[in-house]
């Protein structure tokens, strides 16, 4: 179902002025994600409830952390439907849900949380859970001295 775009832009701004970059073709999906070196993050955007307060305001929250992804990139559920569906195609053994939240580490996919895990948990417990994520996938390696 398409949504009045007046509806979204909001929602798609909450997090656009994070500095996460919004994705609205399957070509920008595959441009930035086919063999993307470094870590990516990768929001499946919704109008539903659970997105608007749990997962939205848990990525805000999680990327106030020390280690965060290299590239930040989000597509829109239900809005921009074959980026949805493109991005979702790199999202290995995963069912579609909206919200759904994905980590890349040099193309492959190695944390994932499904609208299972956000929805009825409050976006500081989903931000934890990605900060955890950040340090284990994001910590920028330090030469030893």
């Amino acid at each position: 179902m398409m949504y009045d775009e007046r509806f979204v832009t909001p929602m798609r701004q909450e997090l656009t002025q994070l500095g996460v970059e919004e994705l609205r073709t399957a070509a920008e999906v595959d441009a930035k994600l086919k063999g993307q070196p470094g870590t990516a993050l990768v929001v499946v955007n919704s109008v539903c409830g659970c997105a608007a307060r749990n997962a939205r305001p848990a990525v805000a929250a999680a990327l106030q952390h020390a280690a965060r992804p290299d590239h930040l990139y989000t597509v829109f559920a239900g809005q921009d439907a074959d980026a949805t569906r493109q991005a979702r195609s790199y999202f290995t053994g995963y069912a579609p849900s909206s919200p759904q939240i994905a980590m890349f580490k040099d193309g492959r996919i190695v944390f994932m949380l499904e609208r299972h895990q956000i929805e009825g948990r409050s976006a500081e417990e989903i931000a934890v859970d990605m900060a955890a994520a950040f340090d284990k996938y994001c910590a920028k390696e330090t030469a030893a001295a």
